[in-house]
């Protein structure tokens, strides 16, 4: 995981201790108004929106294989670190937000969330 602080810190916010993310690979998370996800992949960590882009189904029911969140409504996936869907569904990619573990904290970056919030 990636140690070192965000670029310009002030746009991140602190999310979440990484120690309480624990092993799960999936956990809830709200930022100001925006509910987001924070997956934990190997020892990466990602953020992305909750709601699946092609159904508006809650992804935090879906699973984690190989890199990719499922969807439990439709059972399509989306890849971790580009956001696409797979193959054959009419959605837009998956909206994820950069991440960065600093001072032992996930943190998100606000202002792209500012963006989802606009």
């Amino acid at each position: 995981m990636d140690s070192t602080r965000p670029r310009s810190a002030s746009r991140f916010a602190r999310v979440l201790p990484l120690a309480q993310l624990g092993d799960r690979a999936i956990l809830c998370a709200k930022i100001g108004q925006v509910g987001v996800l924070l997956i934990r992949d190997g020892d990466k960590v990602f953020a992305c929106e909750r709601a699946c882009p092609h159904e508006q189904a809650d992804l935090s029911l879906g699973r984690l294989s190989e890199g990719r969140l499922q969807c439990p409504r439709h059972l399509a996936s989306f890849d971790l670190v580009s956001g696409e869907i797979s193959a054959g569904w009419p959605s837009r990619p998956l909206r994820r937000y950069p991440t960065a573990i600093s001072d032992g904290w996930i943190c998100v970056d606000a202002a792209a969330l500012e963006e989802k919030a606009r």
